[in-house]
């Protein structure tokens, strides 16, 4: 990959940093002991893996289209060269960004499932950052 413009690492860093503060977010509610927030954990989880995702994209110079659709992100990715492979099954956390935050649409998520969504979260960012221009 060529050098890339200052302008283009900047924006990267603020997608990795809006992607960790949700990571953060998620692994400190996971704390709570009593009516532990599951739901916003698996939202967070898969907020997370979305941002890193595009911060990647943004990197590649992909105008990526509105969408939560990880499955879909993960294709711009692999077009990219990016290791697709290593995250495929984050496609699972796509759910997440709807029937999370809406009533109606919600479906309850079991404190197991949240740890889950974390940690595929944990992995999306250890994979991404690998191939990022920041810190």
């Amino acid at each position: 990959m060529s050098e890339l413009n200052p302008d283009i690492i900047e924006k990267v860093r603020q997608w990795a940093d809006y992607a960790d503060e949700d990571l953060r977010l998620a692994v400190h509610a996971l704390q709570i002991e009593n009516d532990c927030p599951c739901r916003l954990i698996a939202y967070h989880a898969q907020q997370c893996v979305e941002k890193y995702l595009k911060a990647f994209l943004v990197m590649c110079g992909v105008d990526f289209p509105y969408t939560h659709n990880i499955g879909r992100l993960v294709e711009l990715l692999a077009e990219q060269g990016g290791p697709s492979a290593e995250i495929e099954s984050a496609d699972e956390l796509t759910p997440y960004a709807i029937t999370t935050r809406y009533p109606g649409e919600d479906e309850e998520v079991a404190k197991d499932e949240a740890i889950n969504a974390v940690e595929i979260a944990k992995r999306v960012r250890e994979v991404i950052r690998r191939d990022l221009p920041v810190p």
